[in-house]
């Protein structure tokens, strides 16, 4: 049994909006499955599928008050086409951003809700990604986080060392997934988290049940939904979604 990394879900204070930026942004497609939830995915696009990782927005009024423990790299080409990335996202409403990165060769940047973001300089790992080219979780320990999403997915690891691990789809196609040691300490809800799917003809409650047994821990938010609230041994809250 496993799970599949299938989408990413934002909260936003506006998610037509801010759905609207981060299709601008990707060059996807906007479509809603209801009100309140604005759904990302690339033209043409057959869900589920490892080839991308989607984005669902969905409205919060919660304010943003710290730098998020998920963000998403964007992928580029050349120094040029990194420049011109960055000066179309402020013509979208994007601004730069300031995390304590210092000097480095890639830009941190913010969506207009304040969602952090980075365009990544171009770089061989990321060529064939699409255009995000990593889906980025700070941790404290990256090689304890690499082996509960290695194995709670079908994920495979590609790199891990003490400061970042980095793991693909089995089929290595698609972005990364990638842990990144940061000493900065979770607090409150994360307003970005992950999603993750069974395979079709999977039992649900044996896969939650095989989660819990790799360290994630149930969530009780009182709701009567059909997806399942965990959280990762870093206490990262992810959803386990229905087969499809």
């Amino acid at each position: 049994m496993a799970t599949r990394l299938v989408q990413i879900n934002m909260k936003a204070r506006d998610d037509s909006a801010l759905g609207g930026f981060w299709a601008q942004a990707l060059g996807w497609e906007v479509s809603s499955e209801g009100p309140g939830v604005t759904n990302l995915e690339p033209e043409g696009f057959v869900y589920p599928d490892p080839v991308a990782v989607c984005i669902d927005l969905v409205v919060s009024q919660e304010a943003k008050t710290v730098k998020n423990r998920v963000h998403v790299d964007l992928a580029t080409t050349s120094a040029a086409h990194q420049a011109q990335v960055v000066a179309r996202l402020k013509d979208l409403g994007a601004t730069p951003a300031d995390v304590g990165q210092g000097d480095v060769p890639w830009t941190v940047m913010a969506d207009p809700e304040g969602n952090e973001f980075c365009v990544l300089d171009p770089r061989p790992l990321y060529r064939d990604t699409g255009p995000i080219a990593a889906v980025v979780v700070d941790c404290a320990d990256p090689r304890a986080m690499a082996r509960f999403w290695s194995e709670a997915t079908d994920w495979t690891m590609h790199e891990v060392t003490d400061q970042i691990a980095r793991l693909r789809s089995a089929k290595g196609i698609g972005p990364y997934l990638e842990f990144v040691r940061t000493p900065d300490v979770k607090s409150g809800w994360n307003r970005v988290h992950l999603d993750v799917r069974p395979y079709p003809g999977d039992d649900p409650e044996a896969e939650a049940a095989r989660l819990r047994s790799l360290g994630a821990t149930p969530i009780d938010l009182g709701q009567d939904v059909p997806w399942r609230v965990l959280a990762d041994p870093e206490g990262n809250e992810f959803c386990l979604l229905t087969p499809s």
